[in-house]
């Protein structure tokens, strides 16, 4: 049997929301201060104006957004017309957004004026009808741009409420594979209320109790589970934070943490590499009220660990794991039960169990694939039938990452089965690296891995084997890579060697790399 959440749909919560506490401030971005009320306006508004558009339920809206209050906003909005968002990765080129907006069937798509150079050529490229843009000077105006201001000044609440129930699609996020194309993985509303229903009985917090900052990309599975949806669940309220690229950013980052009485801080290893190193006021480390400081998206360095623990005498740096395709937390440290070297236990009611290549499940502290059970795991994979048979057996979800689970339940992350690359907490497959370089006509072969560093960060490096009395340097590959590929894909570095190592049927063994590598 389903599990019952409070909430049917995410424009169920923002509705029971501003029904029960209408002033209360739910939203603080900058100077601005948004109340449950006002969010539901602001939600009926873009929802009326879609609904214009001809938007349906089941018809996908696609949002390439920075980290704002609209961004939220519109997520209520989609639902309530009983749409399903998809949240595209805003780090990506042109070509790269235009794959997932044709994938996915999107119809509209919401984009920040900041992206437009990736994003005006969509209405060419894909077949959305309407760009709306946020927050700023559009490009241009007109029946197909729309401007996101006059949107939320019409004030209009002329759109029906689908009110889906808990089983249908919410939300569909690409999850970047170690082969091929990014793949939508199917998201219900049930999975993300079970997701956040967990999170809190694990950390043991109450309706309105936790209040979170967002400053990781909302786009982001874990962002928008952990810092947006379960601090709007609960009532709690989210600090929006639109940068930390600058020293001015990062202090505001920490001040709202402060002076927002913070009770859990998400992030992934830079954060608290550079939290570690920064020299924080004395009064930060005093009065701050963070319980647990929780690490995600990537292995956290012993090093880092040490520092930070060195530096931070309140609040416990913990690690967790999490993955899209299971909304996406999976088990995390606790402060008041924190095993190093773990990343926690699973949250309750999921399953957390290793198992061998025939599906065959392992005693405990044995190796094997992590495989995860439990109101998380996603619908499927979207369009691809195939890829979901392949993924989830018998309700279990194959994640690719080996490691074991100890006899008191803890997991420990070993290695990964697959080739993925996971660059400050964003998944990098290197095929998608490989097809570019081969294009290259001076390119005989090529292969991609990953390269930890002392923060336990991966960066991609590529090995490349020209065709025969042909010469290339690292900078003119890099430039011809550069206009193909996001920045955190591109390769750091790239080495020239004679002959790739291959096995007896010509498949390039990356293990070997990676030993040179490290030699």
């Amino acid at each position: 049997m389903t599990q019952q959440y409070p909430f049917r749909n995410f424009y169920h919560i923002v509705a029971t929301n501003a029904k029960n506490s209408p002033n209360k401030t739910i939203i603080y971005d900058g100077d601005l201060k948004i109340s449950n009320r006002q969010l539901m306006e602001y939600a009926d508004s873009v929802a009326s104006r879609l609904y214009d558009y001809g938007i349906k339920p089941g018809d996908k809206v696609a949002l390439v957004m920075a980290n704002s209050w609209q961004f939220i906003a519109t997520l209520f909005a989609i639902s309530k017309l009983g749409a399903v968002v998809v949240a595209i990765n805003n780090f990506l080129k042109e070509d790269e957004i235009a794959y997932i907006v044709n994938d996915s069937q999107a119809k509209v798509l919401f984009s920040s004026t900041k992206f437009a150079k990736e994003t005006r050529e969509l209405l060419i490229k894909t077949n959305i009808c309407k760009i709306i843009w946020v927050d700023g000077d559009a490009p241009v105006i007109n029946d197909r741009n729309i401007d996101y201001a006059k949107i939320i000044a019409e004030q209009k609440n002329t759109a029906p409420y689908a009110d889906k129930s808990s089983e249908e699609l919410a939300l569909i996020v690409y999850t970047s594979g170690t082969t091929g194309k990014p793949k939508g993985a199917m998201l219900s509303y049930n999975n993300i209320h079970s997701n956040v229903h967990c999170c809190m009985q694990h950390l043991r917090v109450k309706h309105g109790g936790i209040r979170m900052v967002c400053y990781l990309p909302m786009f982001h599975a874990f962002t928008l589970t952990v810092t947006v949806i379960l601090p709007i669940f609960t009532d709690s309220g989210v600090i929006v934070i639109r940068s930390i690229a600058t020293k001015g950013d990062f202090a505001n980052l920490l001040k709202q943490v402060l002076l927002k009485r913070v009770p859990f801080f998400a992030g992934v290893p830079d954060v608290y590499s550079a939290l570690a190193k920064a020299k924080l006021p004395w009064y930060f480390h005093w009065f701050h009220s963070v319980k647990g400081f929780i690490s995600g998206a990537a292995p956290l360095a012993e090093e880092t660990m040490r520092n930070f623990a060195a530096s931070f005498k309140r609040g416990t740096l913990i690690q967790g794991y999490g993955i899209s395709e299971c909304s996406p937390v999976v088990s995390v440290n606790l402060p008041w039960e924190n095993r190093v070297g773990s990343v926690g236990k699973p949250l309750p009611s999921y399953q957390v169990e290793v198992f061998d290549e025939e599906m065959k499940q392992l005693p405990r502290d044995s190796i094997g694939e992590i495989c995860v059970k439990g109101g998380c795991v996603m619908m499927g994979y979207y369009n691809r039938p195939n890829d979901t048979a392949e993924t989830i057996i018998d309700g279990w979800f194959r994640t690719g990452d080996i490691g074991r689970v100890d006899k008191d339940g803890f997991v420990f992350i070993v290695d990964r089965k697959k080739d993925l690359i996971i660059s400050k907490g964003m998944n990098i497959y290197p095929r998608e690296i490989e097809e570019i370089i081969y294009t290259n006509e001076k390119v005989n072969a090529c292969a991609v891995i990953g390269i930890r560093d002392s923060e336990a960060n991966e960066t991609p490096v590529a090995y490349v084997e020209l065709k025969e009395d042909v010469t290339a340097t690292e900078s003119e590959l890099k430039d011809y890579i550069r206009p193909h590929l996001a920045p955190f894909k591109q390769p750091r570095k790239i080495i020239f060697i004679e002959k790739l190592p291959r096995n007896a049927t010509g498949k390039i063994l990356k293990r070997e790399l990676r030993e040179l590598a490290h030699s």
